[in-house]
């Protein structure tokens, strides 16, 4: 039985039709890097998706394979919208049927609102510009898209209490998302549930995990850090996650309770500001 493949992503798709315009051309690495005024082992990280040659690289690229402007638009697509560790994430979760999302201190950038996603950037920003604030927020929204449509993933979500009563942006921003995502898991965009401070240690309380499944791909878990992120896809490393998240989830509250939880705590919030 063949084994199924990692699913690819735009920056690996771009590199793959790279490497056949180049081998059509009849042209090597080397020569191709020549031109372009790169190292071949530049040319062997663009084609394996590793890295995205820069706009004028782009277009050397195109002049020398003569593919009319083709790599140059095509670039416009991939760069800039997301951090490079977490831009092949930002792509795969895309194609995944099954995500299992885990929020240890905030909430998952899928569920956020915008005054919520502009809290959690401007904390971290501490030269921003309204401009900056509003390209980043505009990003993760669009995010959210993936809930729309037929061919919406099925997505768990695990919230530690620590989530519900850290107050990012002020009581209001804070009810206006509690609200958000336990209106959703009501009308069954997803299943959520609510790890409470009672439930004391869990295996996740070290970390973060993101898990991605997909119909005919082995599956992915992503691990993110302070300016860093990992995406594994070794069996080994990948079974081991979820079986973290599944054990964490065992701890957690059941659903109703779950969507009591959160309606109370943003109850709280509406009452703070009265």
């Amino acid at each position: 039985m063949a084994q199924a493949r990692k699913p690819r992503t735009l920056r690996q798709k771009y590199g793959e039709e790279l490497k056949l315009r180049r081998i059509a051309a009849g042209m090597t690495q080397e020569k191709l890097g020549e031109i372009v005024v790169c190292s071949p082992t530049l040319i062997s990280h663009f084609e394996a998706g590793r890295r995205l040659p820069n706009p004028h690289d782009a277009k050397r690229i195109d002049a020398a394979l003569g593919t009319d402007g083709f790599f140059t638009r095509w670039l416009k697509d991939l760069e800039g919208r997301y951090a490079d560790h977490f831009a092949a994430v930002a792509e795969l979760e895309r194609q995944a049927t099954e995500i299992r999302q885990y929020g240890s201190s905030l909430i998952p950038g899928l569920l956020q609102t915008k005054a919520y996603a502009r809290a959690v950037f401007s904390s971290f920003s501490p030269n921003h510009t309204a401009e900056e604030l509003d390209q980043k927020v505009v990003v993760r929204i669009e995010r959210a898209k993936l809930f729309d449509g037929p061919l919406a993933p099925v997505v768990w979500t695990l919230l530690d209490e620590a989530c519900l009563r850290r107050k990012v942006g002020g009581a209001q921003v804070m009810a206006e998302q509690l609200h958000k995502v336990a209106g959703m898991a009501e009308v069954g965009r997803m299943r959520l549930h609510i790890l409470p401070f009672e439930a004391g240690e869990h295996a996740l309380q070290a970390g973060s995990v993101y898990l991605m499944g997909f119909e005919d791909a082995p599956p992915l878990a992503y691990s993110e850090g302070y300016y860093t992120g990992a995406l594994m896809d070794d069996p080994a490393i990948v079974s081991k996650y979820q079986e973290s998240y599944s054990l964490a989830l065992s701890e957690a509250l059941p659903r109703k309770e779950s969507l009591d939880l959160i309606r109370a705590i943003a109850k709280e919030y509406e009452d703070e500001q009265q």
